[in-house]
């Protein structure tokens, strides 16, 4: 059968192309992809071609599909997995393999495993280790974004508080405690508001912070106060840019006291200082900001770590439980991924997403791969309608769900745009 799919052949050197594919084995699964969510790892990814750790060295001449946050339906099942799966099942998988000594990922390792692809073959080694997971949740962009939203909930199981009479240890955030999310208007601290304020166990004062405003601004509306208060959580955005002293007046958000738990989601030093600085007794600072330099770093006060039980976390993507935690609470509507999402694309505009993300404005961008359009921000869609009333219908959706994604406008799009 044909393809297209957007492959890696080396640093920068992405090509979207159409290709045979094989006849899928009895140990494989053949499966339509409907949505990938572009992630900075890809971006990364793209730069660095065969070095990465997870690229085969002879990617030239054995391109990879890239993307790894992706969801579809399985159309057909090698033999030896008919008891588990069934054409016709909404899925995701787990993307980052250890297996048999070696790591692989989807959108890194694979020639017919990535996500932007019109169909995957699934490898063997992901249903042998049960990565490949189901989801009964109505909708395909929130199955793609689980794996993001997995790794915000792997970053608040890594936080941990001690028992300082036994030196026991305690996962998790302080239950009512003092919360801050540096860094946090962004995709990942998107997904972090909405997992503190909706979790089963939140933080009485939440505070986040970002420098650009238009993002904060965005954050502060689909995050309203009263909804956070509902949950017992006093929700606050700050811009530090308004602040004369930001460590002194943040801390008196605290009453002087200093944050329990403090997520640093940009890989900034003066982030990281200050967030240091902003510790209370026994404060936890998480680190998940994927920073590209191998020599970041910054100044700690091992004087509080001696002193004030002060401590250090960090964390880089997820396993299958996250996700697993991720889709259920999809499911269950508690978490909305769609907060997170910003442009929708066709598979024609992956490369030049991919390539230029870091520059890019808004949060997620979704890639449709059976649809060819050029990425578009939510909030452009109505101007859109000049060229095609269709846009016009697609942006009342939007604006109709306080200009979020949802379940309507995917179905609108994928009957419509297909």
């Amino acid at each position: 059968m044909k393809n297209k799919a957007l492959r890696l052949y080396g640093k920068k050197d992405l090509r979207l192309e159409e290709f045979e594919m094989p006849e899928i084995k009895e140990d494989e699964i053949l499966a339509k992809v409907v949505t990938n969510s572009v992630c900075m790892s890809t971006y990364k990814t793209a730069l660095q071609g065969s070095d990465h750790k997870r690229v085969p060295d002879n990617v030239a001449e054995n391109p990879t599909i890239t993307g790894h946050e992706f969801a579809g339906e399985i159309l057909e099942v090698g033999e030896k997995w008919q008891d588990q799966f069934s054409a016709g099942q909404k899925f995701t998988v787990q993307p980052a393999l250890e297996y048999q000594g070696s790591s692989y990922a989807a959108g890194y390792s694979y020639q017919y495993f990535g996500g932007n692809s019109q169909y995957v073959i699934i490898p063997p080694e992901v249903m042998e280790l049960g990565y490949l997971l189901k989801y009964d949740g109505e909708s395909y962009f929130e199955a793609s974004l689980a794996e993001p939203v997995a790794c915000v909930i792997a970053g608040y199981k890594t936080v941990y508080h001690t028992h300082p009479k036994d030196y026991g240890h305690d996962h998790g955030i302080v239950e009512d405690g003092k919360m801050a999310l540096f860094g946090a208007a962004g995709p990942m601290g998107l997904a972090a508001i909405d997992y503190a304020v909706h979790a089963d166990k939140t933080p009485a004062l939440l505070v986040v912070t970002d420098v650009n405003q238009e993002r904060l601004d965005r954050a502060k509306r689909i995050f309203p106060k009263e909804d956070a208060a509902q949950n017992g959580v006093d929700l606050h955005f700050v811009n530090p840019n308004d602040l004369d002293d930001t460590v002194a007046e943040l801390k008196e958000m605290t009453g002087g006291d200093g944050f329990d738990d403090l997520f640093v989601y940009a890989p900034v030093r003066e982030l990281v200082e200050q967030g240091d600085q902003l510790l209370a007794q026994d404060g936890c600072l998480h680190f998940f900001a994927g920073p590209t330099d191998k020599n970041f770093s910054a100044e700690v006060n091992f004087y509080d770590v001696h002193y004030s039980a002060t401590h250090f976390t960090g964390s880089s993507g997820s396993n299958d439980r996250d996700m697993k935690d991720a889709l259920e609470l999809f499911a269950k509507g508690r978490l909305n991924p769609a907060k997170m999402i910003t442009h929708i694309g066709g598979l024609d505009s992956a490369e030049g997403v991919i390539l230029n993300l870091p520059d890019l404005p808004g949060a997620k961008k979704l890639i449709y791969t059976d649809i060819e359009m050029e990425l578009t921000a939510l909030e452009d869609l109505r101007e859109k309608g000049e060229e095609n009333p269709l846009f016009i219908e697609l942006a009342e959706i939007v604006e109709n769900n306080n200009g979020l994604w949802s379940k309507e406008a995917e179905d609108f799009l994928l009957k419509n745009f297909s």
